[in-house]
């Protein structure tokens, strides 16, 4: 089954401080048509080498399924594990699932011959290619749009410090004389 994901479009430094990662490098001059299976470990190590990582953090088995044809090779990304992510509410890290399932085309071609996110384009003289981008695209593409602890599990101390007001069920009439009144408009807005 082939899930398509649309790559977000992410700052070209992301990567530039990024050291060497050789084992995302995969040469394929040498390799004989057929399939080939690539298993990697992704961990927090991985996320820190990135400046602008929105991931903290991780645990992540990487499976890279890469079938080499005639004209083309075909890469299939099998992921699942855990990131660290600052929980919307507190900014506190915590641990969220994530799974990816994504195939990918390499093409031989001197030509940009295509706007899919799908297929990367290899000039013809091109013998390796580096998973890294692909890997940390993929990852980010797959996370929830809202990450939450679950309730009563956020930093109390840390959202008295974001919010600064107390629950404003807790004793209202008798704070309400001393507050300027623009903010207990805005507590009416909860």
């Amino acid at each position: 089954m082939l899930l398509c994901i649309n790559y977000i479009h992410l700052h070209p430094d992301i990567f530039s401080s990024m050291k060497s990662k050789n084992e995302f490098v995969i040469p394929f001059e040498g390799l004989k048509i057929g399939k080939y299976l690539y298993e990697y470990q992704v961990d927090t190590s991985f996320f820190e080498e990135l400046d602008y990582s929105i991931i903290q953090g991780g645990d992540i088995k990487v499976n890279f399924n890469l079938e080499k044809k005639e004209t083309m090779m075909l890469g299939q990304f099998e992921m699942e594990g855990t990131v660290q992510l600052p929980c919307d509410r507190c900014n506190d890290l915590m641990e969220t699932p994530i799974t990816v399932s994504h195939l990918i085309i390499y093409k031989f071609s001197d030509e940009d011959i295509s706007d899919d996110e799908n297929l990367i384009v290899l000039p013809s003289s091109a013998f390796t290619i580096d998973i890294t981008n692909n890997i940390y695209e993929l990852l980010t593409v797959a996370l929830p749009t809202r990450v939450v602890h679950e309730e009563n599990e956020c930093n109390e101390e840390m959202l008295d410090l974001l919010y600064g007001f107390e629950d404003p069920e807790d004793d209202e009439e008798d704070n309400d004389e001393d507050i300027d009144p623009r903010w207990n408009d805005l507590k009416k807005l909860k």
